[in-house]
This record gives structure tokens, C-alpha cells and sequence, in this order.
């Protein structure tokens, strides 16, 4: 199955009613099965310059290989773990040689589409979430500080709401040598939505509100996406807000497995 028929992809992103530049960046490659959203975090325009190397040198990587042969199931979270490594390295060394640049790094969230499944990696607080049918659930676990104590039961989720700490992340791309990245696999059913966003939609709009959202607007893309960004900015817009949505349309098995059940009739009669 062609990824450009079984996916839908768009996506939006806004700088915000408050910030004066958009420091997050966004790669798509939907014939790749590709989707990539990465928030920059640093002063003057270093925000900008990580964002946008991590999502141009990660998203040129992957399609060189995606393109090549598809590699096998197994092999994706290492391809992805090793591509985020080179990547983070590269942000890294340009922080330190570069004094502009100190201290720079993104959060990244990032999927690829593959085999009625996806291979799933995020670090920082960038988030995932999936309607399926009226479910909305986010798939994601944030990497922040907010988080940990919501863990070790310090705080509640009301109580995180109005925390101050809301953009404290304990991981992220290139301020460390090192990142580890969390990578999962997960199955995909047509009809399904794939909300992939950045830490100015969640932090402006409840969760409750962006299931409403999509669930109204869901054969409209286009129009969900618009409305999301809207919302945020109208909630307040303190950051920049960017958003993908993917819907899946079909299935989209590897080559080689659909119709398999037909080609096994047809030998029964030859």
C-alpha cells in the first residue's frame, strides 16, 4: 500500500500571540511514512537553529534510508535510536563551539508510519496523543520535572495544571552529550488520528478540550489543525503552538503480506 494513500498529514505552526519568532520546526515526508515536530528551547534564535537541525538532519537521514529498503520491523527502534544519537551529537558540538549557541537544545516527538503499525520516539515534553473512534488518549509520557512529581505522588494532575514548572524538561536534544531517547511500537487501525504537538497547545488548552476538538472537526483535517492553533492562541498564546495531525485512511501492510490469504485460495486451484 502507498503511504501517500493511507495516510492524511497536515499540519500547522504559529509563533504564538507573545513570542516574536517561532522556535519550533516541523519535517514531513508522508511517502516515507514520516512525521517529525521539535521545540527549540534557548536564547536569542538558538532555539530556532536546534529545532530546525534536528528536524532537517534527522528527516534528510531517515528518508535517505526509509527510501533505500525499508528495513525490517526489528530494525526501526535501532535506527532511530542511532539516527537521534548523530543528531544530538551535531546540536550538541554546535552549542559548544558556538557562543551564540550555548546552552541551545529541543524537545523532539516524531513517528514513522510502517506496516499497519508506528515506531514511536520522543524526548522532553512534546507530546503524541491518538483519537480512536471516542477515545482520546495521550500516547507519550512527558520527560519533565512536572511529570516526576506527578509520579512520586506530589503532585496531582489538577495541582500540575497550575504549577509553575510546566517547561522544565529533564531530557532534551543536544544539552547533553548523551540522550536516550524513549522509542515504542505501536499498532494502527484506519480511522485512527494522530495529534502530535508541541508544549503550546497542551499547555494552553486542556486535554478535554483538544479530544472535543478533533472529535467535532475530524472529517476536516485542515479545519481541526486551524482550530487547535486558534484555540491556544485565544487561551493566551504564550508560546509557539505547532501541530500534525495524520489520520489513517487504509490499511498499509508491508509489501509481500496483503493478499497473502488470496494468493493461498488461488494454489488450492491450481
Amino acid at each position: 500500500m502507498d503511504l501517500v494513500l493511507a495516510l492524511e498529514v497536515v499540519s500547522r505552526s504559529d509563533a504564538g500571540t507573545v513570542r516574536s519568532h517561532n522556535e519550533d520546526a516541523i519535517y514531513l515526508n508522508p511517502a516515507c511514512g514520516l512525521a517529525i515536530l521539535a521545540d527549540g528551547m534557548g536564547g536569542y534564535n538558538a532555539g530556532e537553529v536546534a529545532s530546525g537541525m534536528v528536524t532537517t538532519q534527522l528527516g534528510g537521514e531517515l528518508e535517505k534510508l526509509l527510501t533505500r529498503q525499508a528495513p525490517s520491523l526489528p530494525d526501526r527502534p535501532a535506527m532511530l535510536a542511532t539516527e537521534i544519537a548523530r543528531v544530538n551529537h551535531a546540536v550538541y558540538q554546535a552549542a559548544q563551539s558556538q557562543a551564540q549557541y550555548a546552552g541551545m537544545g529541543t524537545t523532539l516527538v516524531m513517528a514513522v508510519f510502517h506496516d499497519n503499525a508506528m515506531t514511536v520516539a520522543h524526548i522532553g515534553d512534546s507530546r503524541l496523543y491518538r483519537l480512536r473512534g471516542e477515545a482520546f488518549q495521550q500516547i507519550t509520557r512527558d520527560h519533565s520535572l512536572l511529570q516526576e512529581q506527578i509520579d512520586s505522588g506530589l503532585l496531582t494532575p489538577q495541582q500540575a495544571r497550575l504549577s509553575q514548572n510546566k517547561n522544565l524538561v529533564t531530557r532534551a536534544v543536544g544539552v547533553d552529550p548523551q540522550v536516550e531517547p524513549e522509542i515504542h511500537e505501536h499498532a494502527t487501525l484506519p480511522g485512527d488520528i494522530y495529534l502530535f504537538c508541541s508544549d503550546g497547545l497542551n499547555d494552553m488548552v486542556e486535554d478535554e478540550e483538544i479530544g472535543m476538538a478533533l472529535r467535532m472537526l475530524a472529517a476536516n483535517l485542515e479545519l481541526a489543525a486551524t482550530q487547535l492553533v486558534q484555540m491556544a492562541n485565544d487561551n493566551g498564546g504564550r508560546d509557539n503552538v505547532s501541530v500534525i495531525l495524520v489520520r489513517i485512511k487504509h490499511a498499509y501492510p508491508a509489501a509481500g503480506k496483503a493478499g497473502g490469504w488470496w494468493a493461498k485460495l488461488l494454489a488450492w486451484f491450481k
